[in-house]
């Protein structure tokens, strides 16, 4: 039925939208703990990249909502439907080291975006849509952080 497949719409955006929150948590960490060279590059270029991802999960509570079912984005939420490795950096460290966390950890943003991408592609094209909008900006951002970590 489709009350089923918004279910499972509702279900995977949930999903998505607890990343990115928790996405926006772990790039302000960064932010603030970067150090050694290149800080300021890298201190100003992920701002922008939290406020893009906070937009995105903006974006993905407004779809939940418009589906019917009622966004979850307290910490608890991040927690209870986290599917993906924890980012474990923490305290003051070299800025090549959290972007190299960094880097992997939008692997597993993105791996995780493109499965849901390909599941919501048979339920709602529209929600696909929206994720895939997400990708192209991921991945964007993705290359941002690589190009300082050319070996």
């Amino acid at each position: 039925s489709s009350d089923l497949a918004s279910e499972k719409i509702i279900g995977i955006l949930q999903e998505r939208l607890s990343q990115e929150q928790e996405a926006a948590l772990v790039l302000k960490h960064a932010h603030w703990n970067v150090a050694g060279p290149n800080f300021i590059a890298v201190h100003e270029m992920l701002d922008p990249q939290v406020d893009e991802v906070l937009a995105m999960a903006d974006e993905t509570a407004e779809r939940i909502a418009a589906l019917g079912g009622s966004p979850s984005g307290r910490p608890d939420d991040i927690v209870r439907y986290r599917t993906w490795d924890k980012f474990e950096l923490e305290g003051r460290q070299n800025t090549l080291d959290y972007l190299r966390a960094l880097d992997k950890y939008y692997d597993s943003f993105i791996k995780a975006d493109r499965t849901a991408i390909k599941e919501l592609d048979d339920l709602d094209v529209i929600s696909s849509n929206i994720v895939q909008d997400h990708v192209l900006k991921l991945e964007q951002f993705q290359w941002f952080m690589s190009s300082f970590l050319i070996d």
